[in-house]
């Protein structure tokens, strides 16, 4: 919901008011670009303005919420307003508020949060918000009894003063968080098409890190559907960063997968993802990737007890990145829904077919280097280089 006329999108930024001045200039500036992407990748019309501390979208009152909508939808934004651009003398809100009022407000409870930058304007905040209720409460009295509820209103009119506008707006709409995409290196995701993993590679976007998403191909372990859920969660994550490069490094592990299968029982699924971490290693080499990440979540499966996941990480050099090692499968579920990946996640892909009948929960090293196919890392980083790129 937006005032009348709205004609602007307030985006507000966390993370980046921590950083030095010399820091926030730059990853402002890349918030700024991936705003301006995501607009442009929708076909939204709008012109992005670069302040220092709230970047605006200028945009028309038809496009305001598409615009808003896709600034929520962009890394590094807390929350976005659709709002209406106006004067900063007192009368020029006032008004604004009544036409707000007029509009919008049509019963229950209600507050005025009004805020105010230009410290010399001849008005306290305080007395801003004091007269903005009366004026709105003298608006709608003779068509409803409006109610003053200043700790949990249903509806809040906004004020914020700058220093040369005033901006009124109804909502906050929650954005991801975190820090602009590109503000981090990149990070190599593995990404099955299970629900977890595209929800890993979201997390990392999140704090800034572009993903170079890894499908390892299971051959006859994993078939089409297998691929097609990961290509197609890997779709749905570039919808959030069209600016950068979303194509799949495809590494061809069927055979590899079939040796497992047909030499190995116990430790089987520890040496799967050894061997999927050697060959991410050997791909972030060749990309200049500075990690690896993955949907692991501590005891979430066999594979992913304490004991397990520190002897599988032995097979890489490099740090693998678990965001959600501490999550509640619903909790993850629940993020896929919001995020949109869910639904291709669920389709049946048979993989399951890889696990043995015996699973191994407190593996150690040595047991496992012997149980496993001398070359099984050799052999990873010989896929590894073989690697297809693919779009999603």
């Amino acid at each position: 919901m937006h005032p009348p006329g709205a004609d602007t999108v307030l985006v507000r930024h966390g993370d980046l008011n921590t950083k030095s001045n010399t820091v926030k200039r730059y990853m402002v500036g890349l918030l700024v670009e991936n705003l301006e992407a995501i607009l442009a990748d929708r076909s939204i019309p709008g012109e992005v303005e670069h302040r220092w501390n709230r970047p605006l979208i200028h945009a028309s009152e038809d496009a305001v919420e598409a615009a808003t909508d896709a600034a929520t939808d962009t890394f590094g934004v807390v929350s976005a307003s659709p709002a209406l651009t106006v004067g900063t003398e007192k009368e020029a809100i006032l008004d604004a508020l009544a036409e707000t009022a007029r509009a919008c407000y049509d019963g229950g409870t209600f507050a005025v949060d009004a805020r105010r930058a230009n410290k010399e304007l001849p008005y306290e905040s305080e007395e801003l918000a004091r007269d903005g209720g009366d004026v709105i409460w003298e608006t709608v009295a003779d068509e409803f009894d409006p109610e003053v509820d200043l700790d949990d209103p249903d509806l809040t009119f906004g004020v914020e003063v700058r220093d040369e506008v005033a901006f009124i707006y109804l909502e906050k709409r929650d954005g991801p968080g975190g820090l602009p995409l590109g503000s981090q290196e990149p990070v190599i995701a593995l990404v099955s098409g299970g629900i977890d993993s595209p929800v890993a590679a979201y997390e990392m976007m999140k704090r800034g890190s572009p993903i170079v998403p890894a499908y390892v191909d299971l051959g006859a372990y994993g078939g089409i559907d297998h691929e097609a859920r990961a290509m197609e969660t890997v779709r749905i994550l570039g919808e959030y960063a069209p600016n950068f490069d979303m194509r799949v490094y495809e590494i061809p592990g069927g055979e590899t997968v079939d040796h497992l299968v047909q030499e190995m029982e116990k430790g089987r699924m520890l040496s799967l993802r050894r061997f999927f971490y050697r060959a991410a290693e050997t791909l972030a080499e060749h990309v200049d990737a500075n990690g690896i990440v993955t949907g692991e979540a501590m005891g979430q499966k066999s594979s992913q007890t304490v004991q397990n996941l520190g002897v599988t990480s032995r097979a890489a050099a490099l740090p693998i990145h678990r965001p959600l090692l501490t999550r509640d499968k619903q909790e993850i579920v629940a993020q896929a829904r919001e995020i949109g990946t869910y639904t291709d996640s669920t389709i049946d892909a048979g993989c399951n077919r890889v696990t043995p009948d015996r699973v191994e929960t407190n593996a150690r090293l040595e047991p496992l280097l012997a149980a496993e196919p001398d070359d099984l890392l050799e052999r990873a980083e010989e896929v590894a280089k073989n690697a297809a790129l693919v779009e999603p």
